[in-house]
Parts: structure tokens; C-alpha cells; sequence
């Protein structure tokens, strides 16, 4: 069953955009999809000294029950730096709040939780925002419209509608990315999450399936032009069967590679004459090939590579040097200067872990969703 859920989102503290930015994320990935958003208001703290609020209203559709979702939005408000509520209850300063307003047409009262919210009616920061986005909806109770309770309100407030938006975009203005990035760059969770968030057609690398990789790094000199050549014939069968026809997709494709990383790793691996046919036979099947609108390249230094090389613990790859990821990184940066038609943005991700913390994954997918699709220059962003 879907449920109409509304919610109020406020925050007065640190980059408050950001985090109601950040929670909204959070809300559809645990709760539903988000089918209104207002204006974001100013106001200033209410029942105590404090910064000035942003607030929004959100509307959402949800298969949680009431006490379901007041257990996530408590989560989500942690997660995004909220502090222990006062013993004493009494109102402080915070990164986010979350209010559950209306489930529903529901009145509910269990435990600690009211629906509807008891102070929609004289609170001017929360009214506003709804008789916004919901202007004639009947409070359950009152049997008024939020335009009637704007009216009626003792509150003497009156919020500021801020010309800044809470740039909270469903589509990817690309319909073909490549995400990249050296071994152990987070290139597959980034891209697998990314896809999964947007309803993306998603394309990974089938490494696993390939029998030469760990003999490869048992003896390098002996298989490494079969591995290279056997990735080469995989990418591009996998690539041809699904980007053939990728502008028939109603969403965008996500890969976490993009067929010219062959190249780059074989420059590494293969001796002269070895790399000088694999060469030719490259060069045959890559002008076949759809190009990424956008090519995204996740920059971590070596030391934090190897460490996650070490942390996700394939086997095959505990041997892996240093210098042979410097190697390959070097490699794509060469390739990456030369390209003067690709559309690439470069993230530097080295001192930020957006695994453990999400809020960094935010920022990511946000820097891309600004991203000029006309961009053509080399773009690096320090995260």
C-alpha cells in the first residue's frame, strides 16, 4: 500500500542547505519516492535563542507505517550530525530536523508520536511550506485548508521565501557515464550506488569471470597479453550488446569502466611488440563503440589504494605494488590529456570515505548532476 506521508525539514546549523540536500536523499532511499518539494524558508528560532532555520516541507509516497518512519527520520537526523535531544527537552540548535506532519488522512496518537503534527497550526515555519505545496489539503482535524490556518495562525513570525532551491534533481542530464578510476578507487560501489539511486541501466566489469587475472599476478610476464586481450574481447561484447542501443532507454547508463582502460593497462603490462598488435586489434573495435557522455575518473592516492586493495581482500591481489598503481594512474592521465572531445570531471576522493559516511556520496553525485553536459575541459574537484 502507498502511503502519503508529509514532513517537515528544518536546520539552523553548519552548511544548512546541504544538510536538508543530504536528508533528502536519505528520505527516498529508506522511505520513498519524493513527489513534492516547496521553497526553502527562513525563520528565526522559535522557543529559544538560536540561528535562523531553513525549512522545507516534503511530500512523499511510503509502504512504512507512522512509528516505521519516525525510526528512520531519527536515524537519518543522527546520521547527519543532530545531537542528543535535551533531557529537559528543551530547544537547542541543530543540524536537522525531521517532522513527521501528516500520514495519510490519519489522526494517530501511539507512544511519543502525534499525527497530525500538534503544532502545524501555530507554527508559521512549518504552514508556510505546506500551504505551498498543499495549499487546499483538509488538516484531519481541524477541518481547515493550509491556506485557512496561514490565516488564522498566532504565530507573528512571517518566514522569507529564499531565492535559493534545494537543487534536488531525479534525472542525470547525461545518458551514457563511465565511471573510472585506478585498482581499489571505489569506481564499482560508487557506480552501482549511483545507478540503483537514479533508476540507471548499470554496467559493471565482469573481472571475476576472468580465469587469467590470478595467474596474471602470479606470473605477470607469462599472462599478460592473454589477460589483456581476453578483457578487451569481453568489454567490447559487453559494452556492444549494451550501449547498442542505449538512447532507447528511457534512464541513463552507468558504467563502472570504459573500454579504453584496455589500452591503458596494456601500455603497463605487455612488452613493445606485444602492446604494438594489441594496438591494431584495439583501434579495430573501439571505433564501434559508443562513447560516454560524461567520463568520471575517482582520483585516491596510492597509500589509501592499497589500503582498500588490502580491506576488500582478494587474494590475487595482496601482491600488488606501489609503483604498478602509479603506473597505472599515470596511464590515465595520459589518456585523459589527449582526449580532447570527452566530457571528463576528475574527483579527487582521497580524504574522504563515502562508504562510512554518506553525506560525502551526496556531494559526489551532486557535483555531477551540476556538471555541464557541454563541458569540455578537464575539470578536477578536491571533495
Amino acid at each position: 500500500m502507498s502511503n502519503r506521508v508529509v514532513l517537515g525539514i528544518g536546520s539552523n546549523l553548519g552548511e544548512r542547505l546541504q544538510n536538508i540536500l543530504h536528508s533528502l536523499f536519505y528520505l527516498e532511499s529508506r522511505l520513498g519516492e519524493i513527489t513534492k518539494i516547496s521553497s526553502v524558508y527562513q525563520s528565526p528560532a522559535m522557543d529559544f535563542q538560536g540561528h535562523d532555520f531553513y525549512n522545507i516541507a516534503v511530500e512523499l509516497k511510503t509502504d512504512k507505517k507512522p512509528l516505521e518512519i519516525l525510526s528512520i527520520t531519527q536515524e537519518i537526523e543522527k546520521t547527519l550530525g543532530r545531537e542528543e535531544k535535551s533531557i529537559n527537552k528543551k530547544y537547542k540548535n541543530r543540524s536537522l530536523d525531521i517532522d513527521l506532519l501528516y500520514y495519510n488522512d490519519s489522526v494517530y496518537t501511539k507512544d511519543n508520536l502525534q499525527i497530525p503534527h500538534p503544532g502545524i497550526p501555530q507554527r508559521n515555519f512549518v504552514l508556510y511550506p505546506l500551504n505551498e505545496i498543499l495549499p487546499k489539503y483538509f488538516h484531519p482535524q481541524l477541518k481547515k485548508t493550509h491556506i485557512e490556518l496561514v490565516t488564522l495562525s498566532p504565530d507573528k513570525n512571517q518566514p522569507k521565501r529564499l531565492d535559493q532551491t534545494v537543487d534536488y534533481k531525479k534525472e542525470i542530464p547525461f545518458n551514457f557515464i563511465a565511471i573510472e578510476g585506478n585498482i581499489g578507487a571505489g569506481k564499482t560501489t560508487f557506480a552501482t550506488q549511483f545507478a540503483k539511486d537514479f533508476n540507471s541501466k548499470l554496467v559493471l566489469e565482469r573481472f571475476e569471470e576472468n580465469a587469467f587475472l590470478p595467474k596474471f599476478y602470479e606470473d605477470p610476464k607469462r599472462y599478460a597479453f592473454p589477460l589483456e586481450m581476453s578483457f578487451l574481447a569481453d568489454r567490447y561484447q559487453q559494452l556492444s550488446d549494451d550501449l547498442a542501443q542505449y538512447d532507447l532507454f528511457k534512464t541513463s547508463v552507468i558504467s563502472d569502466y570504459y573500454v579504453f582502460k584496455s589500452l591503458i593497462f596494456a601500455k603497463v603490462t605487455l612488452s613493445e611488440e606485444e602492446y604494438n598488435l594489441y594496438r591494431k586489434i584495439f583501434n579495430f573495435m573501439y571505433k564501434d563503440l559508443v562513447k560516454p557522455d560524461l567520463y568520471i575518473y575517482l582520483y585516491q592516492d596510492i597509500d589509501r589504494l592499497l589500503e582498500n586493495i588490502k580491506k576488500r581482500g582478494r587474494e590475487y591481489e595482496q601482491s600488488i605494488k606501489g609503483e604498478y598503481l602509479e603506473q597505472i594512474h599515470e596511464g590515465y592521465m595520459n589518456f585523459i590529456k589527449t582526449q580532447k572531445d570527452l566530457n571528463v570531471l576528475i574527483l579527487d576522493i582521497s580524504h574522504i570515505d563515502f562508504v562510512k559516511d554518506p553525506k560525502y556520496y551526496h556531494q559526489m553525485v551532486q557535483r555531477i548532476l551540476s556538471h555541464s553536459t557541454q563541458e569540455k575541459q578537464l575539470i578536477i574537484e578536491k571533495l
